[in-house]
């Protein structure tokens, strides 16, 4: 007696196709901030990077650079992967006077640029501390980094012995949260899509 013949697939039983998303390279991201009039530089020593953001501004002698804001922070060797520790990301007060850029919109910049700096140096994950100084900040802060990709990890809040370690690599209270390296790359690919 012949066994019946299997049934036909269903949606469940099919694996999820995987569409082909090319991630957007450092040349990528730095044509997209031109495009935006921004001038964005990557400096690294050692393990340490700072990414800088300016615009050209008309001086008193010809045009002058303005810096906007910066991004610093290290890639950390980890069992099994280095670990891209963001530290500081700030803004100057040219960029809060700038009427025409949104400040998170150059903070995605900022933080694209290390990001794929993180990647090419073998990291998997990104991990950051949105500071707590006053309370509406941090809240815009933590809406924007979920908004980017990063999920929330641990509420540092000096309450317990875990977080004096928290508090001393980090230097303040906040929300620690973290992000898959591919994936940010992978949700801010149209973003940053070259324009060949």
């Amino acid at each position: 007696m012949a066994s019946p013949a299997p049934a036909p697939p269903s949606p469940a039983t099919i694996p999820a196709a995987r569409t082909a998303v090319v991630l957007p390279t450092m040349a990528d991201i730095m044509a997209a901030s031109r495009a935006q009039g921004l001038r964005v530089r990557l400096t690294t020593l050692g393990p340490f990077f700072r990414v800088a953001a300016s615009r050209r501004c008309a001086g008193g002698e010809g045009e002058e650079e303005e810096e906007l804001g910066r991004a610093q922070g290290m890639v950390r060797p980890w069992p099994g992967c280095a670990v891209l520790h963001l530290d500081s990301m700030r803004m100057s007060r040219a960029a809060v006077r700038a009427p025409d850029r949104p400040l998170f919109g150059l903070g995605l910049f900022l933080g694209a640029v290390a990001v794929r700096h993180g990647f090419d140096a073998g990291c998997r994950r990104a991990e950051l501390l949105a500071i707590n100084d006053t309370d509406l900040y941090h809240s815009k802060l933590v809406r924007f980094y979920t908004r980017m990709g990063f999920k929330t990890v641990h509420e540092v809040d000096g309450s317990s012995m875990a977080d004096l370690a928290h508090m001393l690599v980090w230097g303040g209270r906040g929300t620690r949260m973290d992000a898959d390296i591919e994936q940010l790359l992978i949700k801010w690919s149209k973003r940053f899509r070259s324009q060949d």
